[in-house]
């Protein structure tokens, strides 16, 4: 009889999953949300809920073989969430040894990135490569590097943050770190619409955003601004662009990967944001570097990424 894994993709605002077969095929997929639960046990409880649905879809937990979750500040080698600045959980969260409390099922937890970067690798834009960073541009921005054909962990499984990496020294605050200058500050849907509000203030060019209320100017009006036509929404993903092509430079000149992938809502701008990522990473990176690193989309169907890659973590063992 088949078995199933479970793959689990907690991100700052929701938190999707679904049930994986053994050739990459999201059966049942469903979300919720993440940023409603102050406590972590409602959000476990929640989680229950809606997943014993889709578990007795399949036959029940005793087709399912166990349980991957990708999570920001995912310890890939303790199971810990550890002080996750986009979560609404603070400190150290014992997260895989909670859920297996509650399923009753083995339960592995990474890096939401990794865990992404393994779904491509497996299943979408990275097969075949032994060296790509996977860029994920959501809520916040996270990263997984691929070298040689192994994910980076580091000595304490937290490698790799890149969007935590300082692109403006003394630039702006980023307010889950208290760092300032982050590229995660800039190149999130979070930076793109603080840009868009620092642009408006900033000067008194006319702009249809300025009859967005401020608390619903998000990345999304700025994009639709922009595919109207909008200068200062143009100026925003210009501006955005050259930040994420600069550090990209960076991240080229550390590890030398055939691509970069990009993945995520604001990779929906496409060349509003691509083209100046792309133009900013040449002219930021030495010669021997120019013109060999491609930039890629992922393949993969948004919410199906990270949950195959969470799920990924399952078949491993």
């Amino acid at each position: 009889m088949d078995s199933f894994v479970i793959g689990v993709d907690i991100g700052g605002t929701g938190t999707k999953f679904g049930i994986v077969d053994n050739v990459g095929n999201v059966l049942f997929a469903s979300e919720i949300s993440t940023k409603k639960h102050e406590q972590v046990h409602t959000f476990i409880d929640e989680l229950h809920q809606e997943l014993s649905i889709l578990i007795e879809k399949v036959g029940g937990v005793g087709r399912i073989k166990g349980i991957g979750v990708g999570a920001p500040n995912g310890n890939v080698y303790t199971g810990n969430i550890e002080y996750a600045p986009n979560l609404p959980w603070k400190g150290i969260i014992p997260l895989a040894r909670m859920i297996q409390d509650k399923f009753k099922i083995p339960v592995r937890l990474t890096n939401d990135a990794n865990a992404a970067a393994v779904g491509e690798m497996m299943y979408g834009a990275a097969q075949g490569m032994k060296d790509f960073i996977m860029i994920t541009l959501g809520t916040g921005v996270g990263s997984g590097i691929v070298a040689n054909g192994q994910l980076i962990y580091g000595h304490d499984g937290f490698a790799g943050e890149l969007g935590h990496t300082t692109i403006i020294p003394n630039g702006r605050l980023h307010a889950g770190t208290g760092k300032r200058g982050s590229l995660e500050s800039y190149a999130s849907a979070t930076g793109v619409a603080e840009s868009a509000i620092e642009i408006l203030e900033k000067t008194d060019r006319p702009s249809i955003l300025r009859d967005v209320p401020k608390a619903q100017l998000n990345s999304k009006a700025v994009f639709e601004a922009a595919t109207k036509g909008d200068e200062v929404a143009k100026e925003v993903f210009d501006f955005t662009g050259k930040i994420l092509g600069m550090a990209l430079a960076n991240f080229v000149m550390f590890s030398s990967p055939e691509a970069i992938i990009l993945f995520g809502g604001l990779t929906k701008a496409g060349d509003l944001i691509l083209k100046p990522t792309r133009e900013h990473l040449e002219a930021n990176v030495i010669e021997i570097f120019q013109n060999k690193v491609k930039i890629l989309i992922s393949h993969l169907k948004e919410s199906d990424a990270a949950i195959l890659g969470a799920s990924a973590l399952m078949w491993e063992l």
